[in-house]
């Protein structure tokens, strides 16, 4: 059932970039799809933040056609296929699993998450040694990363060899530190500075979140949804009083938003 599938979903793709297929899939590119491709990902974020088995499902297929597009793409030009994709996923999977596939063992998450990162390192020594620049241990990470999951993936990365805080006050005291100094920013008056403190503030609250274990991209997502909720139940209850929301002070405002809070 799933080779029939995969096959008439692969075959399928085949006739939308073939000479009498659709204008549209013709013309793509790796580049064209970039944005496309950020976006489903983003959807499947949402479809698991919802708990909703069927959008799920739906958005997965959407991203698994996007990779069987890119595959098509990369054949077109002679680069590789879908096969070629696949045997890589295989070879790389098992080769990560040594506690599953080899002679290693993992009596937790924890030693097989080592065992991963370690292989991971000894792979990008290997490509560092054939030309590859990228020697830094804070390099290999994305560039079009979220910022805030990008700060935490660099200090996960500098965390693993020991640069890192040993107690929670200490990072709590940095967010504190990083604050004063915004605010001394603020005083003098300096844009550029004030910036540099900001960003400063935030990648400490990263780090916060990380040192307890909290991945800080899931959090601000979470809060934004919360702050949006509360925010459309404000408009809600001004309209219900006959009101345009630009027509009330900011005192009104804040009362309504106190009172759905509470």
């Amino acid at each position: 059932m799933l080779g029939s599938n995969f096959k008439d979903l692969v075959e399928l793709m085949e006739t939308l970039r073939g000479k009498d297929g659709c204008p549209w899939d013709q013309e793509q590119t790796h580049e064209s799809l970039k944005s496309c491709l950020i976006e489903e990902v983003y959807e499947i974020v949402d479809a698991v933040d919802s708990k909703d088995s069927d959008q799920l499902k739906e958005e997965l297929a959407d991203l698994f056609f996007l990779i069987i597009f890119y595959c098509k793409i990369a054949d077109d030009s002679n680069n590789f296929d879908i096969n070629n994709m696949l045997e890589a996923c295989l070879e790389k999977m098992t080769r990560r699993h040594p506690h599953v596939f080899g002679d290693k063992t993992a009596r937790n998450a924890s030693e097989a998450l080592g065992q991963w990162n370690e292989i991971k390192k000894k792979e990008r020594e290997t490509k560092q040694n054939g030309g590859n620049d990228n020697k830094s241990i804070v390099d290999n990470v994305p560039n079009h990363m979220p910022a805030l999951q990008k700060a935490q993936k660099i200090q996960k990365k500098v965390a693993r060899v020991g640069f890192d805080w040993e107690v929670i006050e200490d990072v709590i005291a940095k967010v504190h530190e990083e604050l004063e100094e915004v605010k001394e920013a603020i005083s003098s008056e300096k844009k550029e500075l004030i910036a540099e403190e900001i960003g400063d503030l935030l990648f400490a609250v990263v780090n916060l979140s990380r040192f307890l274990k909290l991945d800080s991209e899931d959090l601000l997502r979470k809060s934004i949804s919360k702050f949006t909720g509360r925010f459309k139940k404000v408009e809600m209850r001004v309209a219900a009083l006959g009101k345009n929301i630009e027509e009330c002070s900011l005192k009104e405002l804040d009362a309504i938003w106190n009172e759905i809070k509470s």
